[in-house]
């Protein structure tokens, strides 16, 4: 019996519908802070991710949401870890309120130079903080470790004394201890406040990436620059993290493929790292900022301070907190 042609549109019309379906993308939503199309180089990593992964063909977008447009700074990793979110770009300290360990990753001279943060990437200490990433429902799809230094409209921030009756900002923990005990008083906020908090006053100065402080347009805000060179106190790790459920919902071939374009990633901001430091002096030279580096008896100065501080409170306090310490100092 032949069936009659509506049926037969129908049925023809819900076989395309249903197809299409099992065509389309799996799509991950990315969110971060920074700027997007301004050439922060956190949110270029995503975006070269993003084209990678379309281009695997594997059935798979991802979605990225740049400038705080999905959520704040400080909700990204709650967002994420609670499956709100897919995947971000994340300074990871900012999540060190759920996660003392992470504070770490933030400690006033634990890493100097680009070079001993790649080497610190395949160490126990990133073993360490990776276990902790993982047991709260994440995981690093690719390391990021930026350099920064301080900037201030008052007076160059160089050995401890010059931040005495300054009021500074400070990305995490560890950096706000060192900074209080040397006698500067705290204001904490994300890096995208920043330039709000030293328009009206808030602020005295700040330390932050080199990246933010480009991308912040910092320099439109102050009068010194204290530029990383190569006594780089700041340092802070910044990866590229995905939703362990996120993950799981991803077939073999969605995951190699994503798993590939963090690690393109990876390498392409490995390379891109030292050139943001020099950018920032650029960019902040041309705008009649003045630009110093410490002498490294000024870095010596702030790790006196830092240890008696920060790296002891961190020791006591911290869930493994001298194992993580000693293990990143382990590494040459």
């Amino acid at each position: 019996m032949k069936m009659p042609f509506a049926k037969l549109a129908m049925a023809a019309s819900l076989s395309v519908f249903f197809s299409g379906i099992a065509l389309a993308d799996t799509v991950l939503r990315v969110s971060h802070q920074f700027p997007g199309g301004k050439g922060d180089v956190r949110d270029e990593m995503v975006q070269l991710m993003a084209r990678e992964v379309a281009a695997a063909d594997v059935g798979l977008e991802l979605q990225v949401y740049p400038g705080q447009s999905l959520f704040k700074a400080k909700e990204q990793w709650g967002a994420l870890v609670r499956g709100r979110v897919d995947m971000t770009s994340l300074p990871l300290d900012y999540a060190s309120g759920r996660h003392p360990e992470f504070s770490a990753t933030l400690m006033p001279g634990l890493v100097r130079s680009h070079e001993r943060a790649r080497r610190l990437n395949d160490s126990e200490f990133m073993d360490m903080i990776k276990k902790v990433i993982n047991d709260a429902g994440a995981r690093v799809l690719a390391d990021a470790w930026l350099a920064g230094g301080f900037a201030s409209n008052k007076q160059c921030i160089t050995s401890p004394d010059t931040v005495q009756g300054q009021t500074l900002r400070a990305a995490g923990p560890a950096f706000d201890e060192m900074l209080a005990t040397a006698g500067a008083s705290i204001a904490s906020m994300p890096s995208s406040e920043i330039y709000t908090a030293m328009q009206t006053g808030v602020l005295d100065g700040a330390n932050t990436s080199s990246g933010s402080f480009v991308s912040y347009r910092i320099y439109e805000q102050v009068t010194c620059l204290t530029a990383p060179g190569e006594n780089a106190l700041w340092f802070m790790y910044e990866p590229v993290l995905i939703s362990e459920r996120s993950w799981n919902s991803l077939n073999a071939e969605q995951q190699a493929a994503l798993t590939a374009a963090g690690q393109n990633a990876e390498e392409y901001f490995a390379k891109e790292a030292a050139g943001l430091d020099q950018k920032m002096v650029d960019v902040f030279s041309e705008n009649g900022v003045e630009v110093v580096k410490m002498t490294p008896e000024n870095y010596q100065a702030w790790l006196d301070i830092a240890k008696k501080s920060s790296y002891k409170t961190f020791a006591e306090n911290v869930p493994n907190g001298q194992a993580l310490i000693d293990a990143a100092l382990a590494v040459e």
